[in-house]
């Protein structure tokens, strides 16, 4: 059952959404079930406790975006907030989506703008490339048939992306009781809020981008509101919380995103990946790479790139394979926090095709760190951790890195026999209280043993760690506390 607004707001059960969001083909939901009322003004009570989490894009990272799907998951979940971009087609019909264009979501290249809803509505958003190949085809949404489904009991956060289309917005809005309380003005905090929007009530939110932090002052003054982006500077933030006004923090992706944002003062989370982040606990022990689709909290190191640096999920072979150019790292957020004591991480990689040219090029995996911040081998880091490093050879080796150092420390090493392309094999970690110790179990049984025990943060990481070179695949990634082993 969906959660309670306070129990999503901070550590909520997840079992029911994190289940949903692994359907390879979820049937459609015409009439969720919302969130409890969040009280007699909605949004007086939305920023009367902190973190709020509103859905951005519908929850983004999980969902289609902009989707009657992603909006009413992200709603069935406990959000009790979506965002909403707006557009309308040539003939006045008001729609859900981001860009200017189809082309980014559909595949087709039509100016939204200058194409009849009769067209439109025969498009399909294609999300697969980020959430995974069973994701879901969606229809581009009629704007009332959303906030039918979502603005009667939670809080809508709508921005006219187009810019031309304040009278129409205004009406529908309007259309729905206590519409003042339940809708959200969204817009550049560099532009005064509409008249008309002033005039019938509606409260507004400005956000800030990277231009805009000095005047803070001067033009948080007409918002009620004021939305800060992640990558602004700890002092840029500091400027926009002490004006005093609700702040919201976009798009929040990673619970360490989360965590900082909360260290500075800031209420809401717009929030990409609401499964994830709203939460401290695993919603599994094992990868869901059989599925099809990603599973919440397992992300590439940035979210800057697009697409760009997301794995390919095969579903055939239930596995994951990184092969973007440059050190990448993947984090495996579903399967964490592992156990603080201690456990068992297995895994299986291979080289699918062909092993890497360079005898010194390594892949493998990152864990031990303190929360999700990146952790890439080889790349100076924030994050302290442990990584173990597999050749080409059958080299096996352990080592411990610092915060802020290029080089990690070896704690050991072991020659295991060569692969090859295309073979899989297997390894276990297990941590415990007094020491580490890394085996390779798909032969005859190799193991190193560290008792170092700098490093037991509850967070790991795929890592491919060259520049070039052939992807590298992952499967049967498990966590096991080891007193369930004994």
């Amino acid at each position: 059952m969906p959660l309670n607004r306070r129990q999503f707001l901070w550590l909520g059960a997840t079992t029911f959404a994190l289940t949903a969001c692994q359907s390879a083909a979820p049937p459609p939901i015409a009439s969720p079930t919302p969130t409890a009322s969040v009280g007699p003004n909605p949004l007086d009570v939305l920023f009367a406790t902190a973190p709020v989490f509103i859905a951005h894009r519908g929850s983004g990272d999980n969902w289609v975006e902009h989707t009657f799907d992603a909006y009413t998951r992200s709603i069935a979940f406990g959000a009790p907030a979506v965002e909403v971009s707006v557009g309308a087609s040539s003939d006045g019909v008001l729609l859900c989506h981001h860009d200017a264009t189809t082309t980014r979501m559909t595949g087709e290249q039509l100016v939204i703008a200058e194409t009849s809803w009769d067209t439109l509505s025969g498009l399909h958003n294609d999300a697969r490339e980020w959430l995974g190949p069973s994701a879901a085809l969606q229809p581009i949404p009629r704007l009332d048939d959303v906030l039918t489904a979502v603005a009667h009991q939670n809080v809508v956060f709508i921005e006219d992306k187009q810019g031309t289309h304040q009278p129409q917005l205004v009406s529908l809005m309007k259309s729905f009781p206590e519409a003042t309380s339940h809708f959200v003005w969204k817009q550049s905090v560099e532009y005064e809020p509409p008249a008309a929007i002033l005039a019938a009530g509606y409260k507004t939110w400005g956000y800030f981008t990277k231009d805009l932090y000095a005047r803070a002052e001067e033009l948080g003054a007409a918002h009620d509101y004021l939305g800060v982006e992640h990558s602004a500077t700890d002092a840029e933030i500091a400027q926009v919380v002490a004006l005093g006004k609700p702040v919201v923090a976009w798009p929040i992706h990673y619970r360490s995103m989360r965590d900082r944002m909360l260290s500075l003062g800031v209420t809401g989370m717009m929030c990409s990946n609401v499964p994830y982040a709203s939460t401290a606990v695993p919603s599994a022990t094992t990868d869901a790479f059989a599925s099809g689709l990603r599973a919440p909290g397992d992300l590439p190191w940035t979210m800057d790139k697009g697409t760009e640096l997301q794995p390919v999920i095969t579903a055939e072979t239930a596995s994951i394979a990184i092969s973007a150019k440059g050190t990448q790292s993947y984090l495996m957020g579903s399967l964490c926090p592992v156990p603080a004591d201690a456990y068992t991480l297995t895994f299986e990689m291979r080289w699918p095709s062909e092993l890497p040219p360079d005898s010194s090029d390594h892949a493998g995996i990152a864990f031990g760190t303190p929360d999700d911040r990146p952790y890439r081998v080889r790349i100076v880091g924030d994050t302290p951790g442990y990584h173990v490093t597999v050749r080409a050879s059958g080299r096996v080796e352990l080592f411990s890195r610092a915060a802020q150092t290029k080089r990690g420390a070896s704690l050991g090493a072991i020659r295991t026999a060569a692969t090859r392309p295309g073979q899989w094999i297997r390894l276990q970690i297990t941590v415990t209280p007094g020491g580490i110790r890394v085996s390779r179990v798909d032969g005859v049984g190799w193991s190193l043993d560290s008792s170092d025990t700098s490093y037991r943060g509850q967070y790991f990481w795929l890592c491919k760690n060259y520049y070039a070179g052939p992807p590298v695949e992952f499967r049967s990634i498990s966590v096991t506390p080891v007193s369930d082993q004994e």
